[in-house]
């Protein structure tokens, strides 16, 4: 993130690159940058006949480089912005010659997704000498709440870390979908809002009381009650709520307090860096650490095992969602 705001900053100070090459597995930077270019390097009035969008599928790299070479029409640059960058991939080296000699009036930029250039490669060598060539990395689970918050600082909002575990357990580490619905909230919710739960809930659609973090909460803390409770609404509604998703969740919440009975280390700093989880959420590993004993766990994950095995339809045919659901905290409280 640091990386694409300096790239910004470069830009709004009129230090402009002749080519620029977003690359990786997270779109999300790649279309920002790229849609930041298009608005931001030429006047409103200069676009009509100085910027050229073309797309991977349906061009060559002749055709990119043909339009790169062009001239600026009353205008000190143009701007060419290759879409999809990436259908290019087999004929990039076609590049290198360009990149050698770029156009000083051109903006090139490729918004390659989903792949990466091999960087020792002459090409990506020669992009990044005369230009910029930055790679949108995908974030892990355990970073994405924290890019909501820092997100969200910057516009002028903030975030409770339940409402931020919410979305990104709904939504997974898809930046798109996560900033698509913080739109939302933004329409409805004023500057200076604190995001909560219950907005998540009230205007997004998630549940805030019946979901995995909410499950996995209560089997934690031995919560018998609430937990049956939370599977009997999954079992209603089992579009909203996967089996396998579920299954895996927990899972990995016991896989991760096996890790946490190990550690010397219990500092919640500590902790967070081994489980690779927010230090909010250190807390329930400790709630869990006292109700569950080592070789509890070590037998729970055991079980979690068949039970994720019969979530996939392994000779399990017959059995419903709910009484896999069942079953499975079943084997975790007794």
């Amino acid at each position: 993130m640091d990386e694409v705001i300096q790239i910004t900053k470069d830009i709004k100070a009129g230090n402009i690159k002749p080519i620029y090459f977003f690359m990786g597995e997270e779109p999300y930077y790649i279309d920002k940058l790229t849609d930041f270019i298009e608005q931001n390097v030429l006047q409103e009035h200069e676009r009509d006949f100085n910027q050229t969008i073309l797309y991977g599928r349906d061009v060559t790299m002749e055709d990119v480089v043909g339009n790169a070479k062009r001239y600026p029409m009353m205008a000190d640059r143009q701007v060419v912005v290759v879409r999809e960058a990436q259908e290019l991939s087999r004929h990039i080296e076609k590049l290198e010659s360009y990149a050698e000699n770029p156009q000083p009036t051109t903006v090139l930029v490729f918004a390659y997704k989903y792949k990466t250039l091999d960087k020792r490669k002459k090409v990506t060598k020669l992009l990044d000498k005369v230009g910029v060539v930055y790679e949108s990395k995908k974030m892990y689970e355990n970073q994405v709440g924290d890019w909501i918050k820092r997100v969200l600082s910057g516009q002028g909002y903030s975030i409770e870390p339940k409402a931020a575990a919410i979305l990104v357990e709904f939504l997974g580490t898809d930046l798109s979908k996560i900033s698509n619905e913080l739109e939302k909230l933004k329409i409805i919710l004023p500057k200076g809002h604190t995001f909560t739960p219950k907005d998540i809930e009230e205007n997004i659609g998630f549940s805030k009381d019946y979901n995995n973090f909410e499950l996995r909460k209560a089997i934690g803390e031995k919560d018998q009650l609430k937990a049956y409770k939370i599977i009997d609404h999954f079992s209603q509604n089992p579009k909203d709520n996967p089996l396998v998703v579920t299954t895996g969740l927990v899972f990995g919440f016991f896989s991760q307090l096996l890790q946490y009975h190990g550690l010397k280390d219990k500092s919640q700093f500590n902790a967070a860096k081994v489980l690779k989880v927010s230090p909010y959420f250190v807390k329930d590993y400790e709630v869990a650490f006292r109700n569950y004993p080592m070789k509890k766990v070590s037998a729970i994950v055991a079980a979690l095992r068949d039970i994720d095995v019969k979530s996939k339809g392994v000779g399990a045919s017959s059995m419903s969602q709910h009484d896999l659901l069942k079953e499975m905290l079943i084997k975790i409280f007794n």
